[in-house]
This record gives C-alpha cells, sequence and structure tokens, in this order.
C-alpha cells in the first residue's frame, strides 16, 4: 500500500510542477519521475529489511540476502535510468521484466503469510494477494505507458 500512496503523491507534485513548466513531455514524463521516486522508497526496504525480505524469496532459492541487495540496487538503477532521456525506454522493458519476475516472490510471500518488516510469519496472508497482484500489473502498466510506449 506504501508504494501505491508514493506512486500517487509523486504523481500529483511531479504533473504540477510540469503543468507549471509546460515541459513538452508532460505526464509521461511525470509519470517516470514518480516511478523513480517510488522505486527509490521501496529500495530503501532492501537495505532497511533484508531479513523480512529474504523470507519473501522461496526456499529452494540460495543467496537469498544477496539477492535481496542486489533487487534494491536494481531498483536504484531503474530510478536512475527511468530519469535519463537516453535510457528510459530501454530502462522501462527491462523493470517490466524485473516486475513479472518479481511477482513469484510476492506471491509466495503472500501464501507463507510472510510480514517482511518483522522478518516473521504473522503476515495478512492470501488475502494481501487481491492487492498485490493488481498493483504489480499496475506498475508493469505504468512503466509500459510512460517509457516503453
Amino acid at each position: 500500500m506504501k508504494p501505491l500512496v508514493v506512486l500517487l503523491i509523486s504523481f500529483v507534485f511531479a504533473a504540477a510542477l510540469i503543468i507549471f513548466t509546460d515541459y513538452p513531455e508532460g505526464y509521461a514524463l511525470a509519470a517516470r519521475i514518480a516511478m523513480a521516486i517510488m522505486l527509490i522508497f521501496t529500495a530503501m526496504g532492501h537495505f532497511v529489511y533484508t531479513k523480512g525480505m529474504a523470507l519473501m524469496i522461496p526456499p529452494f532459492i540460495p543467496f537469498k540476502k544477496g539477492l535481496v541487495y542486489i533487487t534494491g540496487v536494481i531498483e536504484l538503477l531503474g530510478a536512475i535510468g527511468l530519469l535519463l532521456p537516453t535510457l528510459a525506454r530501454v530502462t522501462g522493458i527491462a523493470l517490466i521484466i524485473f516486475f513479472v519476475l518479481i511477482l513469484p516472490a510476492n506471491i509466495y510471500a503472500a501464501l507463507n503469510k510472510v510480514n517482511y518488516q518483522k522478518g516473521t510469519n504473522d503476515g495478512s496472508g492470501a488475502t494481501y494477494l487481491w492487492f498485490r497482484v493488481p498493483l504489480q500489473l499496475l506498475f508493469i502498466l505504468w512503466v509500459y505507458y510512460s517509457a516503453v510506449a
């Protein structure tokens, strides 16, 4: 829920700023700025809640802690790439692939009631999927329409 709030609030502020400056890219740029801010916000979680995020990864995948750090760095690089006009499209494609690849971890976490902030298994469970899966689809569509299309 927090990433969605960050995304939407960032978009409103970026769009307002762009409207006042009459920048030619308009809402697509505002959407990329908002996604970049959201990615920075979520990347911080990879470094603050590493233990809990490692619980989101199925047991058969090795090097969980390292993978959490790597995905955090990917999110930071994605944020930067979205803001660079020459890299925005390729970054958008990479982020769409990234969002698809991390969805199974979110599904696994929900089914196993992972509370990534506490690093425990007392999270909200499968009902979280009713929010998370559409949210992941929103992220994919957001990046597609703001950076790829």
